[in-house]
């Protein structure tokens, strides 16, 4: 069999796929991405972060969310929202961003192989499609080839009302009542689109706790608005089975012997790597039980030339860190310039409202044993935030009190993901709080709350 070789070999087109080959490729690196077809773009794309936000966008238009506070809580675009009113505009999205990773994939001259990939050795690797098996070599492997959902035998996913996340948008009708077992990440997005539909909803959670590594006062404030549209969270409890009962609802017998009943279960706990589908053995290498890859500061495996990125590697598994991981790495690979700034990553959580955040939390400072004190902004007393009418919203500034350094800061609302990168910026470049004071914000803005709040942290100071 004949071997194509290349100076890098890319496993999954996802976010740390592609950034890794086009970085390489600029480097004036000969470059191969290894993917089925069907999933160009990878979870990222097809299944995990365009679609599930882009569903959040399609509920909170078709609802008329946003403008309830306004024209009243009967008030909806549509009158009735249906999954293909939902599922048009995720698959417009999708279609138009999987143009635009082919068209950078292809400016940078980075060559698609497509089918599935499995290590013959090291450096080898064989791609098998329905048509046709083909050799590649590379002098470096990039390992990022994703995630699935976990399976869980308690829970029979039956593609109809038992399902999982990469089946949300499969069904034909809405339910009126959703049991959502899990309360990560993705757990708690879902459960927030599916309340803000009107959907009742009920999470299953086994930690008494959710979002362990959020600042509380944001956890708070979003279970607060969620249980105003009526859901419920059983946390400390574990799912025992999950059934049909008489009527043909959905059951899940929970281990306090509480049942739990709903027209359909969503399934999120927990993701599991496609890694063991790429016989990592004949590579040198192995995985964790979830199929999780061990990296250095550099993303390199055991096996010094084959890197890995992205979900792959753990949390946080976000598509933003995906991305900057699988640049640094093919940096790292050809001596291009790349630089980690781990403490400045912010995370975005998609909720309904919003949550993100970058640096410390209050849990971690007090752990640590760090002063600090805090500063305080509410979106509903700034003009910015009485004209959105959105539900509540808060921006808290933590700083430390004798050098005023910004430590953390923490955005619980409307558009939250997007001017967290201003307190990220402060943070990357040790600015203090004295830079909220004394910069102008435009007005009206929901930016200005960086102002409100770090006069209120100056003023605790006295």
């Amino acid at each position: 069999m004949k071997t194509l070789a290349y100076d890098l070999v890319v496993i999954g087109s996802g976010p740390a796929g592609q950034k890794c080959a086009i970085a390489a490729a600029k480097l004036g690196r000969t470059v191969a991405i290894v993917d089925r077809k069907e999933m160009v773009g990878g979870t990222c794309l097809h299944t995990g972060t365009i679609p599930s936000k882009t569903l959040r966008e399609a509920i909170l238009y078709l609802t008329g969310f946003r403008e309830k506070s306004f024209y009243g809580q009967d008030y909806s675009v549509s009158a009735e929202i249906k999954v293909s009113d939902l599922a048009f505009r995720v698959q417009g999205a999708m279609v138009r961003e999987m143009e635009v990773v082919r068209a950078q994939l292809a400016r940078n001259r980075v060559a698609m192989i497509f089918g599935s990939a499995r290590f013959v050795d090291s450096q080898t690797v064989d791609v098998v499609s329905s048509e046709v098996t083909t050799r590649i070599s590379g002098q470096y492997v990039l390992i990022a080839c994703g995630t699935r959902p976990a399976a869980n035998p308690t829970v029979p996913l039956d593609d109809d009302r038992i399902i999982d996340s990469d089946q949300i948008l499969d069904r034909k009708t809405l339910p009126r009542e959703m049991i959502i077992v899990g309360a990560g990440v993705i757990g708690l997005e879902y459960a927030s689109m599916m309340s803000a539909l009107n959907i009742r909803v009920t999470v299953v959670e086994t930690q008494p706790t959710v979002l362990d590594f959020v600042d509380r006062e944001m956890v708070e404030g979003l279970m607060y608005f969620m249980r105003k549209r009526y859901a419920t969270f059983r946390l400390g409890e574990n799912v025992t089975t999950v059934g049909y009962d008489e009527q043909g609802r959905v059951v899940a017998h929970l281990g306090s012997g509480k049942t739990v009943h709903g027209d359909s279960l969503l399934y999120t706990v927990g993701r599991q790597t496609n890694a063991d589908l790429l016989n990592l053995g004949a590579a040198g290498l192995d995985a964790d039980p979830r199929g999780r890859i061990a990296v250095n500061e550099f993303y390199q495996t055991a096996v010094k030339h084959i890197y890995a990125a992205g979900d792959v590697i753990g949390f946080p598994a976000l598509a933003s860190t995906s991305m900057e991981q699988g640049r640094l790495a093919g940096c790292h690979m050809f001596g291009g310039h790349g630089e980690s700034r781990p403490e400045t990553i912010p995370y975005g959580i998609y909720t309904i409202p919003e949550i993100s955040m970058v640096g410390k939390t209050e849990q971690e400072l007090t752990a640590a044993k760090v002063p600090y004190e805090i500063g305080i902004s509410k979106f509903d007393e700034l003009a910015k935030g009485q004209m959105l009418g959105g539900e509540g919203g808060l921006l808290k500034l933590l700083f430390d009190p004798s050098t005023r350094k910004v430590l953390g800061v923490h955005i619980f609302g409307e558009r939250a993901t997007e001017i967290v990168h201003i307190g990220q910026a402060v943070i990357a470049f040790g600015g203090t709080i004295d830079y909220f004071r004394d910069t102008v914000f435009n007005y009206p803005t929901l930016a200005e709350a960086y102002k409100v709040a770090g006069l209120d942290g100056l003023n605790r100071l006295r």
